[in-house]
């Protein structure tokens, strides 16, 4: 499995529509995606309008190839886009160890 990390920040005070925004993107978009295994959206304590969005693919090529050359990116992109202050910082990880 492997883990796509988006540092996102958005404009201020922007934060309740973003949140409708992101879930309503990741419910209809990409949870169609192939190779979707699930997500994580984390809001910033010290920086509000930093979030941290966590999605798990089976493959690195199911997002950078599967999602990120589709139209589903087109869509999702119209849906959370106008949000970001700045472009997302996205890296991926492999799973080293983990709790049980």
């Amino acid at each position: 499995m492997i883990l796509e990390l988006a540092d996102i920040r958005i404009h201020p005070g922007q934060n309740a529509a973003f949140e409708e925004a992101i879930q309503r993107g990741l419910k209809s978009v990409i949870h169609e995606a192939k190779g979707f295994q699930g997500y994580k959206v984390n809001r910033g304590i010290e920086s509000s309008e930093r979030y941290i969005l966590q999605i798990f693919w089976d493959t690195l090529e199911d997002h950078t190839v599967g999602f990120r050359q589709s139209e589903a990116f087109t869509k999702w992109r119209a849906i959370v886009g106008p949000f970001f202050a700045s472009a997302p910082v996205v890296e991926h990880f492999e799973l080293v160890s983990k709790s049980a």
